[in-house]
């Protein structure tokens, strides 16, 4: 299937490759009286043996005839939660349903599990249908989400969201030499702060890593921020370096998708941005480029009225949250010149995109 982007380049749409890759039902319950409501928002790293792994996260609520709840981690060892019941349901915004004593805060939770892929990206080797990675009732009872892995010398680094009733929505990084063992090393970025990349070498001597805190809306709206490290664990130097724009399709929010990708221009940063029209938001994409020596420093970004990718095909435009493209994947090709692009689809399924780089790196606006 192709797909076409938002400009013209000598007069002629740009099309690539773009396939619907997994959906819903590809994938069993991990409990009984549970459901899947969606699959989405992957992690994906290319394996010495140059097969594609994706870590795949996983929604899923529990369902029993005439009860809602909410589903929390309880047991360490086994996968295993459960979920309060019996609540007075006041009403419901989105994925929160408020109740009389107290608020339910996610109607579903999340795990990881792997997907393999062929070497060429677009076709599927092997789906494992346990969870590979769950939150734990210290790390995440109420879930973990969005994983981005890097590998950095011979350590896989992975960020991903730990969800909990401690410690609200915050970022947590795990590491392991064999994508099998994960060593969880905690909270680096505190609640609440979400899209945590991190560059795939260092920089200067440290890690470097993107991420996006929410903090007073009254005073700036969610923007990229970049961090530095010497250790993984305790960030510092924080700047903000890219914002949402006025009257552009990113004009609510905007967060880092893949783990930036380095070329000879600069460091390639793809994003997701989030536009308020007609009183709905939709999800689109974008990139801006970063100096390889200096990252702080924005040297081009996606025009403000023309986004990359947005929206178009059915599976992006209606599921579990419509009009949404949310890439956090992204593995160059064995040509050596396109980006395998995996995204979330309205919060439902994972689509993969094919693209060449230059077509990014053509497409915005140099300071």
């Amino acid at each position: 299937m192709k797909f076409l982007l938002l400009y013209k380049k000598k007069t002629e749409e740009k099309k690539y490759e773009d396939k619907l890759l997994l959906k819903p039902k590809d994938f069993k319950p991990s409990l009984r009286a549970v459901k899947i409501d969606g699959i989405f928002n992957p992690a994906a790293i290319r394996l010495p043996n140059r097969e594609i792994m994706l870590y795949v996260r996983v929604a899923e609520r529990p369902i029993r005839k005439g009860k809602r709840g909410c589903p929390i981690i309880v047991e360490k060892d086994k996968y295993r939660f459960e979920k309060k019941t019996n609540y007075e349901i006041l009403g419901q915004k989105e994925n929160v349903i408020y109740l009389r004593d107290g608020i339910c805060r996610l109607l579903n939770l999340s795990h990881f599990r792997k997907v393999i892929l062929h070497k060429n990206g677009f076709e599927i080797k092997r789906i494992n249908q346990r969870p590979v990675f769950t939150g734990l009732p210290s790390d995440g009872n109420l879930g973990v989400e969005d994983p981005r892995i890097v590998k950095i010398g011979k350590r896989y680094l992975m960020t991903y969201v730990s969800v909990s009733t401690d410690s609200g929505v915050s970022t947590s990084l795990a590491i392991s030499e064999d994508l099998k063992s994960w060593h969880r090393q905690g909270i680096i970025f505190r609640e609440q702060n979400k899209d945590v990349v991190l560059f795939p070498e260092k920089i200067n001597g440290e890690y470097v890593a993107l991420h996006r805190p929410e903090g007073f809306f009254s005073f700036n709206k969610p923007s990229i921020w970049i961090s530095y490290s010497k250790d993984l664990i305790y960030w510092g130097r924080d700047r903000c370096i890219v914002h949402p724009r006025d009257n552009g399709w990113d004009n609510v929010r905007i967060g880092a998708g893949p783990p930036p990708i380095k070329t000879k221009k600069g460091w390639l940063v793809i994003y997701h941005g989030v536009g308020k029209e007609y009183g709905r938001r939709i999800y689109r994409v974008g990139s801006f480029l970063l100096d390889k020596k200096n990252p702080h420093k924005v040297i081009a970004r996606t025009p403000k009225k023309k986004a990359f990718i947005e929206p178009v095909q059915p599976y992006e435009k209606k599921g579990y949250l419509g009009n949404v493209v949310f890439p956090t994947g992204a593995v160059l090709d064995l040509n050596g010149k396109d980006l395998l692009i995996y995204s979330g689809g309205a919060d439902s399924i994972i689509s993969v995109k094919k693209i060449p780089i230059n077509d990014f790196l053509e497409h915005m606006e140099y300071y």
